[in-house]
């Protein structure tokens, strides 16, 4: 079973789109729980890109075909996980802040916090305060996830924290940040829970927020 396994890992580590899909189709054949599959390949894989992310080892070009990579193989196992209790570490929703469309960090963050285990609901770019906390009403997710990359949309996070606040849903949903004019002081500032300066650390924070 391991070296299937460890199959997976290298596949999803060397990005080799071409062959996951066959590899982790071998393995549910071959008898191992989807489950395993998951946990200790795609997630294993993941976090070992993230930390080579992290670590300057390799950049984001080649972590979002690791990503896909990884997704690929998810979407081979996924039917086999449909109706399974206890597969998703929490719901989290991710948007990028209204006024700004960029969103290929956010794509990113949301592909490895799926490769990590995470139910993700992405609400897109430019989602208005009033659409966010909406949805934080409907879907009740552990987490919150906001994307700025203009200095000028950075202001509808603090709009989006204190309309939670306002609707009372504030203490009931964990708020990271992120984006490249974000840091820490700034998520301090406007209230938020926790920011993510990459990818790897926002499923890192994530992790932490429903431990």
């Amino acid at each position: 079973m391991s070296n299937i396994v460890d199959r997976i890992k290298t596949a999803v580590e060397d990005r080799q789109r071409d062959e996951i899909q066959g590899i982790v189709a071998r393995a549910i054949a071959e008898g191992i729980p989807a489950e395993t599959i998951v946990n200790d390949a795609l997630i294993t894989a993941m976090d070992a890109v993230g930390q080579r992310f992290s670590s300057g080892e390799i950049f984001v070009p080649e972590m979002l075909v690791s990503a896909l990579t990884m997704k690929m193989g998810l979407d081979v196992v996924k039917p086999l996980l449909a109706g399974s209790e206890g597969t998703s570490r929490g719901t989290i929703l991710m948007a990028t802040v209204k006024g700004d469309l960029h969103d290929i960090g956010k794509n990113i963050v949301i592909m490895m916090l799926e490769g990590a285990g995470f139910n993700v609901v992405d609400l897109g770019v430019d989602a208005t305060v009033e659409k966010v906390v909406e949805r934080v009403e409907e879907y009740k997710p552990e987490i919150l996830g906001l994307s700025a990359l203009l200095t000028t949309t950075m202001p509808e996070m603090q709009n989006v924290i204190q309309r939670l606040k306002d609707r009372g849903l504030r203490e009931k949903v964990k708020v990271m940040v992120g984006g490249a004019p974000v840091d820490t002081k700034f998520a301090e500032k406007i209230g938020a829970d926790g920011y993510g300066k990459d990818a790897a650390q926002a499923v890192e924070l994530a992790r932490k927020f429903v431990s």
